[in-house]
């Protein structure tokens, strides 16, 4: 027999009248996808929120688990979509380490290039949705006419756009000319001196900061009892980088800063992705610099991959923080149980304790600035 639909409560009872509930999404333009939040008002300030997921759910975990590890490789890039890169290379490298597959140096650098590359293109997309939703049209347009520059030079080496698959287990698809080198170098002269023009449009904008400064404050004992990773807890004071604390592939070869703020609000939050756009491009710039010549593709990698039996774990830096990769081998080449851990996952899991006192119109600056992913969450 069909249950019917459940109906929402209007009043916490018969006798508040000042409280109410009110849905802002699924459908709502500035959850960036389908996420619903079922807030708890007085009047146009926050009691409580219920952030409802689950309304996109794809079930990459299951889908692991009936398919083998090559098939499973595309589907890395769509888990976050916009962070596809990264987690496309992160899945060849927890399987390289399981299995001890060594890379090329060659790919191992222009792994970096790509990732760092993504990376940029992540947080421009961001840059430019969150100044959208908070009422800016010119940073949005600016930012996307940037973030296409990135897209025709990774299109040009990986045949993708957004869901990338370059990686392979033991390097990469495709090796890189000249002419990619080129074009990212002079994308890289190019953007240090757009960043500056985003500070002076943005950062120094006394709109933008009253926006911002002071609002959804997560501090850095919340954000460790959360276990935020990635721009959130930099922005909380914390100086935690995968890349740094547990240096994967060759990182531990370039010299970089882990980008940090203070206040743990919205606008350190933009501060720390602003500067960690800075540090990917130095990153960039010294792999160009130092790429060697050589194969990019590992000679002798088995045709079947079947990791040890045990469990294996393997982290990342995406650009919204932590991607973790569980597998438990039983030393086929289909995994017993594969485990994703996500940013996404765990900063949405902050808002019933960061919104609760806040306007409802701060709402949408701060579910914008922790820059959540839907299929991450619902994955």
């Amino acid at each position: 027999m069909t249950q019917p639909a459940p109906t929402m409560e209007l009043v916490q009872d018969p006798e508040d009248r000042d409280t109410y509930y009110m849905n802002m999404g699924p459908q709502h333009p500035s959850t960036h996808g389908v996420l619903r939040l079922r807030l708890h008002l007085n009047g146009e300030r926050i009691l409580h929120v219920d952030p409802v997921i689950g309304y996109g759910h794809r079930a990459h975990e299951k889908m692991a688990e009936n398919r083998d590890y090559l098939q499973f490789l595309p589907n890395t890039s769509r888990i976050d979509y916009l962070s596809g890169m990264i987690y496309n290379l992160g899945y060849c490298q927890a399987i390289e380490k399981a299995m001890q597959i060594e890379v090329p140096e060659r790919a191992e650098y222009i792994r970096i290039i790509c990732g760092e590359m993504n990376r940029i293109s992540s947080h421009l997309l961001w840059f430019g949705t969150y100044l959208l939703d908070l009422g800016g049209i010119t940073a949005f347009l600016y930012a996307f006419d940037d973030r296409e520059k990135i897209l025709d030079i990774l299109d040009s080496v990986t045949g993708s756009r957004l869901t990338y698959n370059y990686g392979r287990f033991g390097g990469v698809s495709m090796d890189v000319d000249d002419t990619f080198l080129r074009s990212v170098a002079d994308f890289s002269e190019y953007f240090r001196k757009r960043i500056e023009e985003y500070h002076k449009l943005v950062t120094h904008n006394v709109i933008f900061r009253h926006r911002t400064r002071g609002v959804g404050v997560m501090g850095a004992d919340l954000a460790l009892d959360y276990a935020v990773t990635g721009p959130c807890l930099r922005a909380a004071g914390i100086a935690s980088d995968v890349r740094k604390d547990e240096p994967y592939g060759i990182y531990d070869r370039f010299d970089f800063d882990v980008v940090t703020a203070e206040g743990g609000d919205c606008f350190a939050r933009h501060m720390v992705r602003m500067g960690e756009m800075e540090q990917s491009l130095g990153i960039i710039e010294q792999a160009v610099r130092d790429i060697p010549e050589g194969p990019v593709l590992a000679p002798k990698v088995p045709k079947r991959i079947r990791p040890p039996e045990g469990e294996h774990y393997f982290a990342v830096e995406a650009a919204r923080g932590h991607f973790g990769m569980y597998i438990r081998s039983d030393g086929t080449d289909v995994p017993v149980r594969q485990k994703l851990r996500t940013p996404s996952f765990v900063h949405v899991s902050t808002m019933p304790a960061v919104l609760p006192g806040t306007m409802l119109a701060d709402t949408v600056a701060i579910l914008g600035s922790i820059d959540i992913v839907i299929p991450e969450i619902d994955r």
